[in-house]
């Protein structure tokens, strides 16, 4: 069974940090590119770092860029997003996801498979 998990959301203060992890499980993540999205209340889902199954090229959103980073350990079938100098604007569910083809993508619907999403607020 096809399962990813999130988790390392929470409650931080402007200026901090968190570190979100995604969990695979039931499939091989080494051959799959991963993205972390973020969906905030009324706002549409966006994209905001991509890494690739191939090579471990990253692509970050011009939001978060200089700020997050994303990583990958495919012996612990777990990838990463490391957020720094977080704001309120970052506030959002956050969520990982998976696919099997094609380059990076902040497309959605390129993607085959979504974890359940971890909360972060970021606030004073």
């Amino acid at each position: 069974q096809v399962q990813l998990v999130e988790s390392g959301g929470g409650l931080v203060q402007p200026g901090g940090s968190l570190r979100l992890s995604c969990a695979a499980s039931g499939f091989t993540l080494d051959y799959y590119i991963i993205a972390w999205f973020r969906q905030a209340p009324g706002k549409e889902r966006e994209g905001v770092s991509c890494i690739s199954s191939s090579d471990d090229n990253t692509f970050y959103a011009d939001s978060v860029n200089g700020r997050f980073t994303i990583s990958r350990d495919n012996a612990k079938k777990t990838v990463y997003l490391q957020m720094n100098s977080l704001r309120p604007e970052d506030t959002a569910v956050y969520y990982c996801a998976a696919e099997a083809l094609g380059p990076c993508s902040f497309d959605a619907d390129e993607y085959d498979y979504w974890g359940q999403g971890t909360q972060v607020t970021v606030s004073s």
